[in-house]
């Protein structure tokens, strides 16, 4: 089983010049406590369902499994999903010898837009583009699944 490791930061300027590419995706939860979620998403043509563990107090790492499923299985899932299906979407941005993954959302989230970048372990260094804002890695408000339950809209200054 693999072991995800990632930072996420606020995003504070224009990072649209460096894009290569965009999806739009769509994702709801079946399951999201403190323990776990479990994830529907259809990103593009492609349907993926994903279990995600959370990480450990002090620790970045957390235990992910994904597995591609059709669309059409995706669909069907995402009707049994908690509400607040989360519609975003994601950006490619080449940084260095790593790849943002730059998340606009819409709908309900309208207005945030995160990156994040994926590391092959914590203490890996990584280039910061000038469009990088604040991190909040470890702020549980920016986890999809609170955004789910939790809408941006909803948050007071």
């Amino acid at each position: 089983m693999a072991t995800e490791t990632e930072r996420k930061f606020l995003v504070c300027g224009d990072f649209r010049p460096y894009v290569t590419g965009s999806l739009r995706t769509v994702q709801g939860y079946l399951c999201s406590d403190r323990v776990r979620t479990v994830r529907v998403r259809i990103m593009g043509d492609k349907g993926f369902l994903t279990v995600k563990g959370r990480p450990k107090e002090g620790h970045l790492g957390r235990f992910e499994w994904e597995k591609e499923i059709s669309v059409e299985d995706a669909e069907q899932l995402l009707g049994l999903c908690m509400s607040g299906i989360i519609d975003k979407t994601r950006h490619l941005v080449p940084v260095g010898s790593h790849l943002f993954e730059v998340d606009e959302f819409h709908g309900d989230n309208e207005g945030l837009t995160v990156a994040e970048v994926e590391l092959g372990d914590e203490n890996e260094a990584f280039e910061r583009p000038s469009w990088l804002g604040e991190e909040v890695t470890g702020d549980p408000r920016y986890f999809n699944s609170a955004l789910s339950a939790n809408p941006y809209c909803n948050w007071k200054d």
